[in-house]
């Protein structure tokens, strides 16, 4: 199953973005990584985040690929109590799972992140052009191409993560 996870940090953000891809290469690898970008705090006041996103096949269940996002957060130093809108160390999401559409209470594909924030959707777009959107039907590259870029800006960083 080829899959998508979306990767993010505002706390020490490139030491634990770079741990965080050593970690998913060894469970999953190989990797593909989008560019890295720098983008504004979302919903709160904060230092800006490093997001990219991350792609791999595997034949994990798509719990199983959570419950390994959730162990490399908890190393990172994240705290599941920690609010929504907050400084993170390392957030991972499993944005989409093949073209599966998955709506249980410990996984919901496709993430809704994917048409709402661009520091998902760009990278995303970036990595998986071609891929359609479960629900929509729309490539990635379509969704991009439609959205408010100016309300999301992102800015491409020379980063190298793996």
């Amino acid at each position: 199953m080829r899959v998508y996870v979306g990767a993010g940090s505002n706390i020490d953000a490139e030491a634990n973005l770079r741990r965080a891809c050593r970690s998913l290469d060894n469970e999953y690898g190989p990797l593909s990584i989008s560019s890295v970008y720098r983008n504004a705090a979302y919903g709160f006041e904060g230092d800006d985040f490093l997001n990219f996103v991350i792609g791999f096949s595997t034949d994990q269940s798509p719990e199983d690929i959570v419950k390994v996002l959730a162990r490399l957060q908890r190393e990172a130093g994240r705290e599941q109590s920690e609010n929504r809108f907050g400084s993170r160390t390392l957030d991972l999401d499993l944005l989409l799972y093949g073209d599966h559409v998955i709506a249980r209470p410990e996984v919901t594909v496709p993430r809704r992140d994917i048409m709402v924030h661009g520091f998902v959707l760009g990278p995303l777009a970036e990595l998986a052009p071609d891929q359609k959107h479960p629900l929509s039907g729309k490539t990635m590259a379509e969704l991009w191409r439609r959205f408010d870029r100016d309300k999301h800006p992102l800015h491409k960083q020379d980063i190298v993560l793996l």
